[in-house]
Formats: structure tokens, sequence, C-alpha cells
């Protein structure tokens, strides 16, 4: 009889392997047993370790997985909702050793970005028998982790911001227990915040910033605030008794140290840059800061908070307001946990007078808020575009095309969303200026009109490109105009939205896989409005 895995059951789960239905009870079980009797009788290895004849990691119904895991996540997200601490931490060691998670934890750190990045040891998993031999391993018992490797990456202002990478065991660890840890930071986050959570972004902070500020009667002045090096200064004691996860495992993470030049170093205070977990704790630190803020004044006070990471602003209807009563509301906050905030950065500014948010310009005309793209930003894009056409006057051409394009279509798409027509056409500008300049280079004895043929004309009049034949293919290569992106406004995230709660899963699929349901045609600041009064 062939099995329905497209239905579960009342007493049955659906299968982790693609066409092989069997219950969720036995499965860890009847796994690792056959796995260590075939190990041990053929191969020799120890018992326990996966020899891929029960379960392959290419085989592995992800869906299925997933599945399992935000149920876990969303019984989590209703017990904090229902303030039952006992049984939130009962789910979350339940999710922490469920063999699902503990697969989603290897699968994460083995297909992002720094899966090619080693820690102190050296190691990466790669290939399905490293990744599979990773996720039988994952267990609490015994779990000690290693010092983290030190590097530096330079910042704007020239200092160097120090990054701690730690070994991939210990950032699946890492990613196992988060997963356990998010749906209590979502729950209990600040609406307005909006850096590392699921389903925001920037341009939803950038959207509630101009929500705040775009009205006639909006406040007038910004206290910009910055926290001087945030993860770096939390207070490990603070963390120990305000994170709610498996507090043995914390503290090992907190005095893991670091290793740079060959000398270890131990870990006193702060939350290390690079781990997986790192960016929620620091959120579920700052938690509570909108809050302080409003009990601060009354309510008729024009007082508004936007915050990404750990870089907020906060509006008032005066500077004294700011100054007397939010800022030291603040820094009260803040020191309670070991924080301060940036002296450098922090400042109070005047809205016509404008100021830069998540490299943004924000500034008021007479009454019309207009948010462009930062000079420095658009500057720094310029920067790195001739950097790149230099580079590549003598390399194939296609390599030039493939980085350009990268570089060019994700600025676009981050500015997208605010007044950056004139920004686009200076970059536009200025990237062909710069490509008429190394085709001059690439062939001296040709005219300008052979020029103009070879290269603008395959793709039309005012676009770089070529035609690139490779084996029996003829396709078109060409680098975009950012202006051919467009304007798109952003709809911003409802601000109590949280993905691990049933009444907004609909919501959140239909933001995930529609457009129209995050961005708006270009439309006047009136039209704009009355779209989303209908809404």
């Amino acid at each position: 009889m062939k099995h329905d895995l497209t239905q579960k059951g009342r007493n049955s789960s659906f299968s982790i392997l693609k066409g092989v239905p069997t219950s969720n009870r036995c499965f860890i079980a009847r796994e690792i047993e056959e796995s260590s009797k075939v190990g041990t009788q053929m191969t020799g290895v120890k018992p326990g370790a996966p020899t891929g004849d029960v379960i392959k990691w290419h085989t592995i119904n992800w869906d299925v997985v997933r599945l399992h895991v935000r149920r876990l996540q969303m019984r989590i997200a209703k017990a904090v909702k229902e303030g039952k601490h006992s049984k939130v931490k009962s789910l979350q060691w339940l999710l922490t050793h469920s063999f699902h998670s503990k697969l989603l934890a290897v699968k994460r750190v083995t297909s992002n970005q720094g899966k090619k990045t080693p820690g102190i040891d050296g190691i990466l998993w790669k290939g399905n028998k490293a990744k599979m031999q990773a996720v039988i391993s994952l267990k609490r018992h015994g779990y000690n982790p290693q010092p983290l490797r030190r590097i530096y990456i330079p910042k704007k202002n020239g200092k160097k911001r120090p990054l701690s990478i730690p070994t991939m065991f210990d950032r699946a660890m890492q990613a196992l227990h988060k997963l356990a840890l998010s749906p209590v930071a979502e729950t209990t986050a600040d609406k307005n915040s909006y850096g590392f959570r699921d389903g925001r972004s920037c341009a939803d902070a950038i959207q509630a910033a101009f929500n705040s500020l775009s009205q006639r009667n909006s406040a007038t002045y910004i206290l910009e605030a910055d926290i001087d090096g945030c993860f770096d200064n939390i207070a490990k004691e603070w963390m120990l008794d305000n994170i709610p996860m498996d507090k043995s495992i914390l503290r090992k993470w907190l005095e893991a140290g670091y290793i740079e030049s060959n000398i270890k170093y131990p870990t006193l205070k702060g939350t290390p840059q690079g781990g997986i977990i790192s960016p929620t704790i620091a959120n579920m630190t700052l938690d509570g800061l909108e809050q302080i803020i409003k009990d601060a004044v009354p309510l008729r006070r024009k007082v508004n908070f936007v915050r990404y990471a750990d870089d907020f602003i906060v509006t008032g209807k005066s500077k004294t307001i700011l100054e007397q009563t939010i800022k030291p509301a603040i820094e009260k906050f803040l020191s309670e946990r070991g924080l301060k905030l940036s002296e450098e950065k922090t400042c109070i500014t005047y809205i016509k007078h404008g100021f830069t948010f998540l490299g943004q310009t924000f500034r008021k005309h007479g009454n019309t808020l207009h948010i462009t793209p930062s000079k420095e930003g658009v500057q720094a894009l310029i920067s790195k575009v001739g950097n790149i056409i230099r580079k590549h006057v003598s390399a194939p051409i296609e390599a030039l095309f493939k980085q350009l394009n990268s570089v060019l279509r994700g600025w676009a798409n981050y500015h997208r969303h605010v007044v950056s027509s004139e920004a686009f056409g200076r970059v536009d500008t200025y990237v062909f200026e710069q490509l008429w300049r190394m085709v001059r280079r690439r062939h001296q004895n040709k005219t300008k009109s052979w020029l103009i043929k070879k290269y603008w004309s395959a793709s039309g009049k005012h676009v770089f490109s070529v035609v690139h034949k490779y084996k029996k293919n003829t396709r078109i290569l060409k680098v975009i105009r950012v202006r051919s992106i467009g304007i798109k406004r952003h709809i911003k995230i409802k601000a109590e939205a949280n993905p691990y709660l049933p009444e907004y899963s609909k919501y959140f699929w239909i933001r995930k896989n529609s457009k129209h349901a995050r961005l708006l045609s270009a439309l006047s600041h009136r039209q704009f409005q009355a779209k989303i009064a209908s809404r």
C-alpha cells in the first residue's frame, strides 16, 4: 500500500525522508540504532556514527523538518504570551533536543555566507557525511565551547571593529539554541524594533521614521542615538539573569574567551560579534527601551521611537524634552545593562537641518519631508564602482558585468523606497563616463562610432552591453542602469506582527510571497497616504 505523505494522521507525523513513511516517535532511535549496527558490522566505525544507509542528507524533506520546528516555536510563543514561564522552559528544552532542530541548525551553518570561514580549529563541514555526523554529535552533555578566533574589520570612521568567529560546532550549537530563543525574543520585543528580526528590514525602520515625521504637525527635534560598543559591553551577569535560555550553555559561551596572535584572552563582558545568537541576545537586552521612553513623558509630547539594532532615533516636540527627560531615561536604562551612549554619534537635530539614519538623509522642506540617499553613501558607491571598472580594464568583460551589476543592483534596491531619482541619475552618469574611459583605453585605435556600435547598440542606445557567445549559445550581457529599477514605496510591517503566532501566519506568508504586499508603485505623498488609509 502506498502511503500518502501529504496528510498527517492523529497519532503520527510526516516522514523526514522523501518517500519513506515513519512515526516521529521512533525515528531517531531506529536511525541511530541501525546506523550503529551497520557501522559496527560492515565498516568498523564507532557505534552511533552515521553511515548513510539509513538516512542521507540529500534525501531529507526540509519542508517537513521546518514544519516540526515551527510547531514547537509557535507553542513557545503562545506560552510566553500567556505568561507560562515553566512551560516555556520545558518547550525550549524539547526543541533544543529535537532531531529536526539539529538538522536545521547544521543546515544553517553549512549554507550561509560563513560556511567557508573556519574557527580556531580550522574545521569546515563539507560533504553530506560530515553534516550528518555533526547532527548526531550536537549534544548538551559534555559540551564545552572552544575559544573564538579574533579578527578585525575596518569601520567607516577609520577604526576597527573586533569580530570573534566561533568554530563550526559552536556555531551549530548557537543556531540550535537560537531556534528556541527566537520565539521568546519576538513575543517580548519592542514594537518599533526592526533589526535582526524575522520579516523586518531597514525599509520598515525607514518607513516608521517617515510616519513619525512626515505630518505637518509632527515632532521637529530628533535625538540621534548610538550605543558605544553595544555587543562588546553588555554586562554578563545581566544576560545570565534576564536571557531566558539554558543558563549553563549561555555562561559557557560568554566565558569562552578568544585567541589573538596565538594568545588566549578571557571574555569579561559582552556577547561576541560573529556569533549566530549574539544579535538576538543584543536585541533582548535593548527591548523595553521603547516603553521606558513613553513612560518618561506625557502622551502629547510627540515622542516616537524607532530602533534598528543598536542605532535608534527618538522624536520630540522640543529640544528641552529630549535633553532633560528622554536622554537621562535612556542613559539610566542602558547603565543597568552595562551600556552607555556614544558621545561621538549621539546628538539632537532640528528636522529642517536634516539628519542621517540607516544611510538615508531625512530633511523637511517647508511642510514636506524628503528622504534621500545620504551624500556619503552615494560617494562611497561611486568610489567603489570606479575601483571595480579600473581593475577590469584588461580583464575579461564578463567578470566586469557580474561584479558591477551585483554592486549597482544591491545599492539601488536598498534605496528604491525613498526619493532617489536624482541620486540614481548621478550614479548612471558616472558609470557611463567610467565605462567610456575604459573602452577608449581598451581600443585606442578605434573610432567613436565603432565603440558605440560595439558597446552601446546590442541592448539599446543608452545601455552598455555586448553580445557574448558561449559554445553554441549567444546571449546579451549588459550593465544595469539603476534608474531602470524604479522607485517603489515600501509598505511597513505591522508593528505588533509576530511570525510565531498563528494569527499572523497568513500575513507573513503573503508578505514573503507577494511583492504587492510589500511594495507600491511610485506615488505622491498624498496618494501614498490615501492608499495606506484605505487598507
